[in-house]
Parts: C-alpha cells; structure tokens; sequence
C-alpha cells in the first residue's frame, strides 16, 4: 500500500498536511481506550436509531450496521471549489444528454454517441421518448462517486443517476461525530450539511408540475424490507413529507392520489426509491406490486413529477460513461473539470484484445453491475479467476469494460489492530433543479480490509464523516 496518495500525509507518516494539522494533534492526544469507547458509543446510538441495511443472500442476517469510523476525511475549501464545479458541469450534461436521447437525438446524429449503446441499452425506455419533463431535469438527485489517485488527480469513477443511495448516512456521520467530539468543531470552521433535506425538499417542489403553486411531495419506498429502506424513511421524516408505498397510491382522472385518513389526497412530486421496471405494473412488469397502476400515463401527460425521471438509468450504464466528457463539449462547448478514468469497452475489437492480454493488471466491470458485484479486481484475483472472468468476456464481451487499478486514496482509519491507511473514495450528491446545488461534501466509504479497493457497504465497506473546509 505505497504507491497511493495519503489525504492526511504528504511523506509517509512524517509530515502532516497543512489541512489535518489540528486534527491529527487532537488525535495524538486521544488514548487507545478513549477511542475505544467512542467507538462503541457509536455503535449503540446508531443501533438504537436504526440505522442499518439490509444483505440480500448474506447468512449473517438481513440487517447489518454500517462500520462507522471516526477519523475523518477533510477536503480543503480550494480543493472543494474545484470539485463542485466539475460536478456541476457533469450533471448538467448528463441531463442535458438524457433529455436528448428522448427528443432530437442530436448526439447521436453527431456521430458522438453509437446509437446501438442508447438503443440497445437495457436501460432505455422508449416509452420516455417525446415526453416533455418539468424544467427538462431528469436526474434530479446524482450520487457522482469520485476518486483520487496519483499525485492526488480527482477522477469521476461512476454516476448514479437512478435512485442513489448513502445520503442518510452522510447526515448521521455528522451528527455522530458533533456528538461524540463537539471540542473538534471549535478548533475547524466545517462547511455544514444539516440543511440537505431542506435543499432536496426545495428542489423537489421547484419541479412540480405546470401550475402548482403548493406541491404534495412524497418519497415513494418499495417497503421496510429494502435494502436502504432506513433511508427512505429518514429522509421523508427530515423533510417533513410522508413515505408511501405504492398500495397507498392511486390513479384518477388523470391525476396521482395518496389515501389518506381524510380521504384522497393530489400527489404532484414523487420522489421515487423504487426502479423503473416495478413502477406501473401496466406499463412495465405486470407482475409488480410495488408500483401504481397508470403512473405513466399520468407522467406522460405532465400531471406528476417522478424523481428521478424513467429512462436516466441510460446514462449512469458504464458503458455510457467513456462518453460523459464528450457530452460535456458537445452540449455545454467546454472542456470537462473533472476527469474519467481511461477506460476499454470490451464491445471495441483492440480494447478487447487489450483487456485479455492484461486481465491480472485490471478492474473488469459488468455495464449493468453495482455494488461491487459482477468484478474483476485484477491483482487481487487467482488465476482460476482470471481465467473464468476471460471465458465471460470472451462470451458477451459488450457487457463489459475495464480499467486501470487505481491506487485510491487512503485516509487513516481505526482498525483492529490501531490506526492505518485504508482506502477511500467519495460520493457527493448533485441536486439539479431551477438550480444545480449541493452540500459540500457527501459520503466518504472506506474499504477497511487491508488493501482492498472495494469500498461499498455491501461488500464490507465502511463509512466517515466528510469536511470541507470553509474559507
């Protein structure tokens, strides 16, 4: 683990950047069993708060805590500056993309964007194409994740444009944290986050309809059994909104209800934690109880807003994002802020041939994959592995693509054995309305095996809470 950018040492552990200054003195003063009582005070209150998710397939049980660490990432006020910027200008492409694949199709004609990998994609919905959505924004919430590597480049590894999730957790990392250590908020000025469900509530009603002057929102949740269901449910208390499922909703003269102890409530602005296909059992699955029978027609006619739209999932396919920078100079004539990382698209001849004479040296992804399943990490890999994962690409060798293995960032973190590097990357959340706004910071996940790259939740990831520096 040398060949890494470290977020709080410039030179091994020797010097200290200027930023974790008061950090890492506050935290040479902490003994062992201090930080050890912490830790569990943490995982009690967060125990206690219910602020878990659930492991679909796992035998340890369906609901697990989120490891929490309490040595947190600092992003300085400069470095955030430049981040929000390149995360401002990719999201107003991305919608600015997916609202012209369902209209003019212009990229496309532009030769820009194969029209097979919009067409083809398996997240396309050709039912979305001519609606006009309000204000034309149809990734209302983006979780872009972002890494750094090298001599510390920041780099767009994916967009989550569906229904991204983590926000939660960025929310009560903080409020953890301000509990546990309030001395360290007297020594930093920490831009705050606490306001997020008050900017998504504003931007969620900002995309009401034509007309409505006084938008019922709600957060529409598949049920308590989903994997990010305390999520669902946080975000609509903080919010001040109610959390439906789709049995309480209902179609009507063109126009979404909530049932209500008052009887029919108008719905105007769904924000929806539920995927495209179980939405509108008439329109998609027909086998979906999740969903409001009708929803699309209601949608297509301009009566509702869904947020995130149908159909964004086009753009957030790893096998769309190599085109995110073009998108930008297409769309909005300037260079892009934020980098990709150089990626192969197996469907490509000589970037297949590429990726097999190369397979122990790469991360090999399926377009469709999340959640670090259906991947390759190449050096971490038995060549039994490797060699099943050739047989797969050789096979269906457009469901994939690849890319270097990034030496990510580490940032020091408790672990069993004490304090050490492990990586990290971060997922801000871009919230594109009248306006295209967001907190500074987002969630920071940690992979807290030694040397592992894979940092969700799902695969034995952790989180930290984010500070971005005020000026």
């Amino acid at each position: 683990m040398s060949n890494f950018f470290d977020e709080m040492y410039s030179d091994g552990a020797t010097f200290v950047r200027e930023h974790y200054r008061e950090f890492e003195a506050w935290l040479s003063e902490q003994s062992p069993e201090t930080i050890a009582r912490k830790r569990m005070e943490a995982d009690l209150i967060f125990r206690r708060v219910g602020i878990t998710f659930a492991v679909y397939g796992s035998d340890a049980g369906t609901e697990r805590l989120i490891p929490f660490d309490i040595i947190s990432r600092i992003i300085p006020a400069a470095e955030w500056a430049q981040l929000e910027a390149g995360l401002v200008q990719r999201v107003k492409a991305l919608n600015m993309f997916i609202h012209d694949i369902y209209h003019e199709q212009n990229i496309v004609k532009a030769g820009v964007v194969p029209a097979e990998q919009i067409f083809k994609n398996a997240q396309y919905r050709p039912e979305m194409q001519g609606i006009t959505v309000a204000s034309d924004i149809y990734a209302h919430i983006a979780g872009i994740d972002i890494v750094r590597a090298g001599q510390g480049e920041f780099y767009v590894l994916e967009d989550n444009l569906r229904v991204p999730s983590g926000v939660s957790y960025m929310l009560e990392n903080r409020k953890m944290m301000m509990r546990l250590f309030p001395e360290l908020f007297a020594r930093y000025k920490i831009a705050p986050v606490a306001h997020y469900p008050d900017m998504l509530l504003d931007n969620l009603r900002s995309v009401a309809p034509m007309g409505v002057t006084d938008p019922t929102v709600v957060v529409m949740t598949p049920g308590m059994y989903n994997s990010a269901y305390f999520e669902h449910a946080f975000l609509a208390q903080q919010m001040g909104i109610e959390l439906v499922e789709g049995k309480d909703l209902f179609v009507n003269d063109n126009a979404v209800y909530m049932r209500t102890t008052r009887g029919p409530k108008r719905v105007d602005v769904i924000y929806r934690r539920i995927d495209d296909d179980f939405l509108d059992p008439l329109a998609f699955r027909p086998d979906s109880s999740l969903g409001v029978p009708g929803l699309l027609s209601v949608y297509r006619a301009g009566r509702v807003t869904l947020a995130n739209a149908i159909g964004t999932g086009v753009a957030d396919d790893k096998s769309i994002y190599p085109y995110v920078p073009d998108m930008i100079r297409f769309y909005l004539s300037e260079q892009p802020i934020l980098n990709n990382v150089p990626t192969w698209v197996c469907r490509r001849k000589e970037d297949l041939e590429y990726t097999l004479a190369h397979l122990p040296e790469l991360v090999v992804k399926e377009v469709h994959g999340a959640g670090g399943y259906g991947m390759l990490i190449g050096p971490a890999a038995t060549k039994d592995e490797i060699e099943s994962f050739r047989q797969r690409l050789l096979a269906k060798p457009d469901g994939y693509i690849a890319q270097p293995t990034l030496a990510l960032s580490a940032c020091p973190t408790y672990v069993e054995a004490g304090i050490a590097p492990r990586h990290i990357d971060l997922r801000p959340f871009v919230l594109s309305g009248k306006t295209v706004s967001m907190v500074p910071g987002g969630l920071t996940r940690v992979a807290l095996t030694e040397g592992s790259l894979v940092v969700n939740s799902s695969q034995g990831g952790g989180t930290k809470d984010t500070w971005v520096l005020e000026k």
